[in-house]
């Protein structure tokens, strides 16, 4: 159960348990006017006197959700990143050309540089050319950081999967709490309207010096505390229309007309929790990310282990000189090979090497870790999910038998054979399993989503 729609229980069962409750009806055999709330005849407050309401079924909501939700663009953002990460890292495999040109004006028989080797002649000139290199070989070292870099991207990509289904799993619990809230203010308004209804009659036999004063008394603050409740329910309602405003981008809280889908068939969970447990490590976003990670460390450590192997470089230079001294040829050209062999750097490779192999056991371990988790989750998930859809039929049970108890209370109340306390009693115990019944039927509907997000399953 998520924390708002524990939070609107609590509350409505704290203030429903302190006093009895009024009537529902007004005759005997009345009672089913206490059935199950319909929340069609709900009204509750429009959130902040805002203006036009807006309609939003649950697939609106999710819809807005990946459209608006910072997060969820975070994620995506950061998986565009690492592509381009990917494409630097590739770039050591491909030729790096330049263009240069060169212009030097000396002094006439300027013949000797001191200090320098490189250029002992320096002749008054103005030349061009192009230099390329290529790498020929490093033993597989760019390639492994190519490759590192590439599941670094993948999971990048599994790791915005997760923030989204973490976006939705909230989005749904936000949304369906709403409906359970709005679902309690009905149960609320019809309580309100019920007991004005039995205060008015009761007022009148009163009046007509048939029933007494106290009788009165006790239905004035059932009726009172009774309203005490809808504004409860209320303050309720719009808090998880502003936890559901938040979830779908809006920085304000927005007037939504919650639009619940059809009923669609109860059906029992799984059996048994032990293939739910395979699925959810098998494709949780969260597991395959991690996955990807350890590979990549894989990767990146085998990367670093290739530093103390030599590398080759081809290298080609060619252009042109227009103006020259009549020493200088007219245009140049020349290739060579370039091999870099490490020798000694102060153990600085063994380090990066090491540092690569004990990241990538602390990955492996942070994978176990998580799958052990999630394999709690699962479990706990489904426990859940079976308490909840066992607990339907214990609570419309209690409506039924509630039901029936307020009938014969309201009958003998009618007769005079009991006393307004008694009626009362009958109409808590028959509030309460409303509210008890409608929580359940949520609940049960979290559950599952619950359960199929722990399980990565589309809901």
């Amino acid at each position: 159960m998520c924390a708002g729609a524990k939070r609107a229980l609590r509350s409505a069962a704290v203030v429903m348990a302190l006093l009895p409750i009024g009537a529902y009806a007004q005759g005997p055999g009345s009672a089913q006017a206490t059935a199950a709330p319909q929340r069609t005849t709900a009204t509750p407050m429009a959130p902040n006197g805002a203006g036009r309401v807006r309609t939003l079924t649950h697939q609106q909501a999710e819809a807005l959700a990946l459209k608006n939700n910072p997060q969820i663009s975070i994620g995506q953002l950061n998986a565009l990143v690492a592509r381009q990460f990917v494409r630097e890292q590739r770039s050591a495999l491909l030729p790096s050309a330049a263009l240069s040109v060169t212009g030097v004006d000396a002094q006439p028989g300027g013949r000797i540089a001191a200090g320098s080797l490189s250029n002992s002649a320096i002749y008054s000139r103005a030349a061009a050319g192009a230099n390329v290199s290529q790498l020929v070989t490093d033993f597989g070292r760019t390639t492994n950081l190519v490759a590192s870099a590439n599941l670094q991207a993948k999971a990048q990509d599994e790791t915005a999967a997760a923030t989204t289904a973490d976006i939705i799993l909230a989005v749904d619990q936000s949304f369906f709490n709403a409906l359970e809230t709005e679902a309690l203010v009905t149960v609320a308004q019809q309580t309100v309207d019920a007991r004005q209804t039995l205060v008015d009659k009761i007022q009148a036999l009163t009046d007509a010096k048939l029933r007494s004063d106290l009788d009165l008394s006790f239905a004035k603050v059932d009726a009172a505390r009774a309203r005490l409740l809808l504004l409860e329910a209320r303050n309720n309602y719009q808090t998880s229309l502003s936890a559901l405003s938040a979830l779908l981008g809006f920085n304000d809280e927005q007037n939504f007309q919650l639009v619940e889908e059809p009923a669609r068939a109860t059906t029992p969970p799984p059996l048994t929790v032990e293939p739910l447990i395979g699925e959810a490590l098998a494709q949780r976003p969260e597991v395959l990310a991690l996955r990807d990670q350890v590979q990549s460390g894989e990767k990146f450590g085998r990367a670093e282990h290739d530093l103390k192997l030599p590398d080759v470089t081809a290298l080609g230079s060619v252009g042109l000189v227009p103006a020259r001294d009549n020493h200088v040829p007219s245009w140049w050209g020349a290739v060579g090979v370039n091999i870099n062999i490490p020798v000694f750097n102060g153990f600085l490779f063994d380090a990066r090497a090491k540092t690569a192999d004990l990241q990538t056991a602390i990955s492996r371990q942070k994978l176990t870790d998580l799958e052990n988790n999630i394999a709690r989750d699962v479990r706990n998930a489904w426990q859940d999910s079976n308490r909840a859809f066992e607990r339907l039929s214990v609570t419309r049970q209690l409506e039924e038998q509630a039901s029936l108890a307020l009938d014969l209370a309201q009958s003998r109340y009618n007769l005079g054979l009991s006393s307004i306390v008694e009626f009362s009693q009958a109409e808590l115990q028959k509030t309460e399993a409303d509210i008890s019944d409608t929580d359940a039927r949520y609940q049960y509907r979290l559950t599952q989503l619950v359960l199929d997000y722990t399980v990565a399953a589309p809901h």
